[in-house]
């Protein structure tokens, strides 16, 4: 591992990686934790946070992580709901938030802080530094050193190794319980087969270490392949943390790649004359090799020189200002993704991969095998049964899939029927295997002349464009599509700075009918690629940007549909009130 510490990458050999796990482990032996208890986590991605989470479960207990972005009223569900006993904290943030809800906490015994800066003065006899529970834990190994191996030993791979919360875009978060086998099942037969690490490969640790797509990166592959795991030193440098350490893998959500794909496009019309062709001309070449690329097959011979000399004045220029020099592969999950940003990537000569999965398959469950397909998520995983249901629902079976949700009976057993985990999405196969989301079958919108719309589709090629962060598609059981859409801050105030629009908020740019002309042209350039029944008739631009801590985002940015539509509503209604 490496972790900037006063502006320098520390390094973290295995070797310390292992003493600081068993130590910990011992440490919250120490504290009372036996096997079966639970314990949370709750902070920022740290190393801290990676040895906790083993410790936990080298002692047989439920690791059960906690978002750093949750609110004390979050936090006090999940500790509650989870029953644990235990809860490790990064800093005085997150301990503030627990010990504002402890009284309602009557399992918790104890709180572990990383980071006890600011806390010299609390004197709450529930706090405990990190440091003293691991130096407990050194002197316990010390005394009998086979403690921590024999915990190890007696894991069974069908007990529960930890708990995902989901992020609750239809109600309170549920509890998704893997096991080890799920785990294991996962990085062995979904992961590698389509990721292809090695010990020379390094990532950046940035996204949430709570969520599924971050734990199987940088907790379980590294300790299966030996890559380095690379610490961000928060969500708002990881751009300088990826140019700093140039990874060989990057992992993002779709808002990131949008947002790089958005970056780039502004930088090119602030550059000069001569950088824009060279641009042009490597996207150019990008467009003749990628299909090769695609196929994994050699780029022809007589390609190759225009390559050479497109990496040269185009691609090599691009990655090193995005960070992503030495960059193998790009793969994005979590969330549908437009085909377009994917391809911008893969022009630059990076493979990018899309995968699908979903926290109760204990991630990924499709990937491209072999052949990348432009808008595909890959084939299924051949470790996993797989089906279309008659509705076109993705149905899994196999060592992957969950064990149920904690504490919630009637919600596994909606979604665990008759062995076969029902995803909730609506997909389609081509004839060479590869599957295609269509959307959430929940979300698809049937109009008032009964046509069937995916939102997600017409609603990703919307945020293709620099200016449009988000959009949300609108028009079930109506007579047509509209959109409420919010506008990228800093994007379009670059561009209203450039032609000299004045401004001063955000609310100041969404309510400037110069700047509604600028998105109606991006809406009608996207419509001109749709279908008619697809197009989008109106739009909304919303006078606030939409906000996780309003519960119109899911800590991993993903919309909540119900609370938009409601809290919106007289918006949606103004544009279909005037006919």
């Amino acid at each position: 591992m490496r972790t900037k510490y006063k502006g320098i990458w520390q390094e973290i050999s295995w070797e310390s990686y292992a003493n600081n796990v068993a130590q910990f482990c011992c440490g919250l032996i120490e504290l009372g934790m036996k096997r079966g208890d639970h314990a949370s986590i709750l902070g920022e991605n740290s190393p801290e946070w990676v040895f906790s989470d083993l410790a936990i479960q080298s002692l047989g207990g439920v690791s059960v992580g906690v978002y750093p972005t949750n609110s004390a009223e979050q936090v006090h569900y999940i500790l509650d709901h989870s029953r644990s006993k235990v809860v490790i904290v990064k800093d005085q943030e997150q301990a503030d938030k627990v010990l504002a809800v402890k009284a309602g906490l009557p399992e918790l015994r104890a709180i572990v802080v990383i980071d006890m800066k600011g806390l010299a003065r609390y004197d709450d006899p529930l706090l405990i530094s990190y440091k003293d529970v691991g130096k407990k834990g050194a002197e316990i190994l010390e005394r009998n050193p086979g403690i921590f191996v024999d915990a190890v030993g007696s894991t069974q791979p069908d007990e529960v190794a930890f708990i995902v919360y989901t992020s609750g875009t239809t109600g309170p978060p549920k509890g998704a319980m893997i096991s080890h086998r799920n785990i294991i099942h996962q990085v062995i037969s979904t992961l590698q087969p389509v990721l292809h690490f090695t010990d020379k490969d390094s990532l950046l640790s940035y996204l949430p270490l709570c969520h599924i797509f971050e734990r199987n990166l940088s907790m379980a592959m590294p300790l299966v392949f030996g890559y380095v795991v690379n610490f961000a030193e928060s969500i708002d440098t990881v751009q300088e943390n990826i140019r700093e350490i140039s990874p060989t893998f990057f992992a993002a959500v779709p808002r990131i790649l949008e947002k790089l794909h958005s970056s780039v496009q502004i930088k090119l019309q602030n550059s000069t004359r001569l950088k824009r062709f060279g641009f042009r001309f490597g996207q150019w070449v990008g467009q003749k090799t990628v299909p090769y690329n695609m196929k994994r097959t050699a780029i022809p011979v007589q390609l190759r020189p225009l390559y050479g000399l497109a990496y040269l004045v185009s691609f090599r220029p691009v990655r090193e200002k995005l960070g992503l020099l030495r960059c193998r592969c790009i793969m994005s999950g979590g969330a549908p993704i437009a085909p377009e940003v994917l391809a911008f990537f893969r022009q630059l000569g990076i493979t990018t991969v899309e995968m699908y999965g979903l926290t109760e398959t204990s991630g990924g469950c499709t990937g491209p095998l072999g052949e990348i397909k432009h808008g595909s998520v890959g084939q299924p995983s051949p470790g996993l049964e797989f089906r279309l249901y008659e509705d076109g629902e993705i149905l899994f079976k196999g060592d992957s899939v969950f064990e149920g949700y904690y504490r919630d009976d009637a919600a596994t057993a909606e979604i665990l029927r008759d062995g076969w985990l029902h995803t909730g999405d609506v997909g389609k196969l081509d004839d060479d295997g590869h599957l295609y989301i269509v959307d959430r079958k929940k979300d698809i919108i049937i109009t008032s002349g009964g046509k069937n719309i995916s939102p997600s589709e017409i609603e990703n090629k919307l945020k293709c464009s620099p200016y449009i962060k988000e959009a949300i598609i609108v028009g079930d059981g109506r007579k047509f599509v509209t959109s409420l859409i919010q506008i990228d801050y800093d994007n379009v105030g670059n561009w209203a700075q450039n032609n000299k629009i004045p401004f001063t908020t955000y609310r100041s740019l969404a309510t400037n009918q110069i700047i509604h002309r600028l998105i109606e042209d991006e809406v009608r350039a996207v419509n001109a690629e749709l279908a008619q029944v697809e197009k989008v008739k109106k739009i909304k631009i919303l006078e606030k940007e939409l906000d996780q801590d309003d519960e119109e985002l899911t800590a991993t940015q993903k919309v909540k549909r119900k609370v938009i539509s409601k809290r919106f509503q007289k918006e949606i209604e103004e544009m279909y009130g005037s006919g």
